[in-house]
């Protein structure tokens, strides 16, 4: 691979597999690309929920908006500029409120493949 650049509109947005509620992701590198990480792009309406026990370790960047993430442990609320990170094997529910969010992600392994095994 080669270092490159990546916007917001590079990215397809489509729902997240798996779910039917109003979150979507668009990867621009995944295994595909040949690299060790998949990178993207997420949006997330306003009002949405998703639990999923997490197939990879996902680091989250809030972009615009706001969201939390809830474990057994308890809930951190994320707004732009901060990071949330979700190990493997962790069960979280993301939701937002009234505004929704948008996110940058990286997540080690691919979480395509992931979900497909």
């Amino acid at each position: 691979m080669k270092v490159q650049k990546f916007s917001l509109s590079d990215a397809k947005l489509e729902r997240s597999p798996g779910q039917d509620a109003d979150i979507f992701v668009g990867n621009l590198v995944d295994e595909r690309h040949g690299g060790p990480v998949t990178i993207g792009y997420g949006r997330y309406a306003p009002n949405q929920s998703l639990t999923e026990t997490m197939a990879v370790h996902d680091t989250m960047i809030i972009l615009q908006g706001r969201l939390s993430v809830s474990t057994a442990d308890g809930t951190v609320t994320a707004g732009p500029g901060d990071i949330v990170y979700m190990p493997k094997g962790e069960s979280v529910t993301i939701a937002t409120e009234g505004e929704g969010a948008l996110t940058a992600y990286v997540t080690y392994p691919h979480w395509a493949e992931a979900h497909e095994g």
